[in-house]
């Protein structure tokens, strides 16, 4: 069996640390296990291209294991070209990269591994509100400067605390982030999803759900988006939805970069419509040099929290999905059921409604 990886290549510092499992270098951990059962890995961040590693090895690879970190991007005509592709594996959470309906239509299985960065990021979402809410960037970078003018940070730095914060999307992550922002004592907790909580889980986060997503914008000072991206959530937060936010409201997406409008998000923050925007995830990943999120400012010159993509892959998250990626694995070979809540689609169905009500 032939199974390709498609990973980032993690330098210098995944030689100095093998707990980045989900790098080039350390390769999930898992070489050794499949080669000695007589399998071929293959391991590449060479995803670009025709005559990339990714395109010249999907042809003929049995299991394709991926990253949202350094996506491969599985089309439908690759999917078409991929004649031996039964399974792909998502190494973390969020499978859009993979046309699933092609998938359906090939009757591959796709998994990932539910659960196993959950934490991960709805710490780094609680984190983004607060260095955008606390004007943290613009401080740090006032004092890396040589500069102390203390005016200038807290003129736009304000507390969580009596604000209304939302979240679109409140499944495993969103769900988390409202646990998280208990302690602030927020006016009020809100959510946005097709999907209602369940009337326990509703009450233990004090969370009101919210049936229109415009309604639901005006009333938040902060915005987090932590839905999946699909045919229904693409381009989602775009230029006539920004206008009906609160003058001055936060925004936070560490869910897909695609679900938020990128030039009308940097058009929102340059003319002051937002304070800040937040994030790790980009419509392109890696992102272009001249990324427009990479520079845009409010403006007072602040309000850019963005990152890298990595809210999901700390080295805690990384040894939850590598294992969990060994899991799937092991369950294929061994012809066992895999655990339902990892299956995204499966004999040419979803098997979940994250990806939107079918």
């Amino acid at each position: 069996m032939k199974v390709l990886a498609i990973l980032y290549r993690g330098g210098e510092a995944a030689q100095q640390e093998p707990r980045l499992l989900g790098t080039v270098e350390n390769q999930l951990g898992i070489r050794q296990w499949l080669e000695s059962q007589g399998h071929e890995f293959i391991v590449s961040d060479d995803k670009e291209g025709p005559d990339s590693d990714f395109q010249k090895h999907i042809v003929d690879a049995e299991v394709l294991i991926t990253t949202p970190f350094h996506p491969g991007y599985l089309t439908a005509d690759l999917i078409k070209k991929a004649k031996n592709l039964k399974l792909c594996i998502t190494a973390g959470v969020g499978s859009d990269h993979i046309d699933l309906n092609a998938a359906n239509e090939h009757n591959i299985t796709v998994c990932e591994v539910s659960g196993s960065n959950v934490v991960s990021v709805a710490e780094h979402v609680v984190m983004s509100i607060l260095l955008l809410v606390r004007n943290f960037v613009p401080a740090h970078e006032m004092i890396e400067r040589g500069d102390w003018q203390v005016s200038d940070i807290a003129r736009n730095a304000f507390d969580l605390e009596g604000k209304v914060v939302g979240t679109i999307g409140a499944g495993r992550i969103g769900y988390r982030v409202l646990q998280r922002l208990l302690p602030f004592n927020c006016k009020e907790l809100l959510y946005y999803d097709y999907a209602p909580l369940p009337e326990e889980a509703a009450k233990a986060v004090g969370a009101r759900r919210v049936d229109d997503l415009k309604d639901f914008v005006s009333q938040c000072d902060v915005i987090t988006v932590n839905c999946p991206l699909h045919e229904g959530t693409r381009g989602l937060v775009n230029a006539d939805l920004l206008k009906h936010f609160k003058k001055g409201a936060w925004l936070v997406n560490t869910a897909r970069g695609a679900i938020c409008d990128k030039d009308a998000v940097a058009a929102a923050l340059k003319s002051g419509q937002i304070s800040g925007y937040a994030g790790d995830v980009w419509n392109v990943q890696p992102a272009p040099k001249d990324h427009i999120w990479r520079t845009m400012k409010n403006p007072l010159g602040g309000g850019n929290g963005m990152v890298p993509h990595y809210s999901g892959t700390t080295l805690d998250a990384q040894a939850r999905y590598a294992a969990g990626t060994k899991s799937i694995l092991e369950n294929y070979i061994k012809g066992q059921e895999q655990e339902p809540q990892n299956v995204i689609v499966q004999g040419g169905k979803y098997a979940t409604k994250a990806y939107g009500q079918r």
